[in-house]
Order: C-alpha cells, then sequence, then structure tokens
C-alpha cells in the first residue's frame, strides 16, 4: 500500500456508484489538492493535507455515520460522505502522505488517551492521530482531527500514547514488535483489502 499510483477511473467508478455527485467533487477536490502539493517539501505536505481535511470532513460517530460502534472507513468513504471519526481522519491522512510520496516509515497512526477538559481533568477518551516522523528516532509531529495546529508530541501533553502501527509494524511502549499488524489488527487489515478494491 505503499504505492503512488492511484486507478484514478476505478476510484470515480466506485465513488460514482457508492456517493454520487457530491462525493465525485470531494474525490476531485482531494485529487487536485495532492496534485498542487507534488512538488512540495514534507512539512508544506503534512499541513496542506492537515487542513484539507480538517477543513473538508465533519465530525461524526460511527453509529451515526455506519450505523456500527467500530468501523475504519477507507479514504474514499470518508471523502465520500464527507464526514469519518478520528480513525478515519488519520488514515485518509496516512495514506494521502503516502501519495504524496512521504515513506510509511515516517508515518505511525497512533492510538492515545486523550485528555477532555483541561489540564486538570481526569476524564480521558480513546482518540487516534497521526505521527509525521521527520526521522524515524525523532518527536513526532501530531496531526489531529480535533485540534488544526500541528505540534511535536512532547508539546501535546493531553494525549497519552497506548500503541502505534503503520504498514510496516506495531509499537508498544514505544518498541517494535515482530509482528505483522495486519495480524493483529483486524480492522486495519480489513480497510486495506477494501481500499485495493475501490482503486487505491
Amino acid at each position: 500500500m505503499c504505492s503512488a499510483t492511484l486507478n484514478t477511473d476505478k476510484l470515480e467508478a466506485s465513488m460514482r456508484v457508492r456517493f454520487g455527485a457530491a462525493g465525485i467533487n470531494r474525490l476531485h477536490l482531494w485529487e487536485n489538492m495532492l496534485e498542487a502539493n507534488k512538488s512540495k517539501n514534507a512539512t508544506e505536505k503534512i499541513n496542506d493535507i492537515n487542513n484539507f481535511f480538517n477543513s473538508n470532513i465533519r465530525f461524526e460517530e460511527d453509529i451515526v455515520n455506519w450505523k456500527q460502534t467500530d468501523y475504519w472507513a477507507t479514504p474514499l468513504e470518508t471523502l465520500g460522505t464527507g464526514a469519518g471519526d478520528c480513525e478515519d481522519y488519520a488514515i485518509a491522512k496516512y495514506f494521502s502522505l503516502i501519495q504524496l510520496g512521504i515513506s510509511a516509515e515516517h508515518l505511525r497512526l497512533i492510538y492515545v488517551k486523550a485528555q477532555i477538559g483541561g489540564p486538570t481533568s481526569r476524564v480521558f477518551q480513546a482518540h487516534m492521530v497521526l505521527g509525521y516522523y521527520p526521522q524515524t528516532d525523532s518527536i513526532p509531529l501530531i496531526l489531529d482531527s480535533l485540534v488544526s495546529t500541528i505540534e511535536t508530541a512532547d508539546r501535546r501533553t493531553d494525549l497519552k500514547p497506548v500503541f502505534s502501527f503503520n504498514s510496516d509494524g506495531l509499537w508498544v511502549g514505544g518498541q517494535i514488535q515482530q509482528i505483522d499488524p495486519t495480524a493483529r489488527l483486524s480492522r486495519w487489515r480489513d480497510v486495506l483489502e477494501r481500499m485495493k478494491q475501490e482503486g487505491f
């Protein structure tokens, strides 16, 4: 899934059948945004991808959007409905950056416990963000659906990492696990398979 090759005809056909004209319009906006970012540097790419999804996709719980308690949408499905939850934002940003030539080794989807209600709150909820690692051992920059600015993870004291993964591996407590992430994460395996069928 790290290839930057899209089957645009298949993507458009999938989008048209499932989501109609509104979905096609958002797909074209996304394709145009990718084209405009091809020659930009990594910092510009992550900023533009983050802004695109935070501006064009509204937050919606899975139970409302998909009538399921936990559903990981493909980027096409997120664009098609114009809505998603935290996992959907993170997945769409991840694959958009891969389309722009950023290697999976610099990206991880990070499950966190997000502190809700300020620094003294004891309320935490499960949340997913995307981490961009300028070097593979550096502190990541955090792309978040709830916060429009991109900051380094050490500045996001409201987020407590649980585990992270990408197309290549799974990390727990900062240590890579010697296991295929698709073997442990059935929803990740499922979303990758559906993306192939859609034209990714």
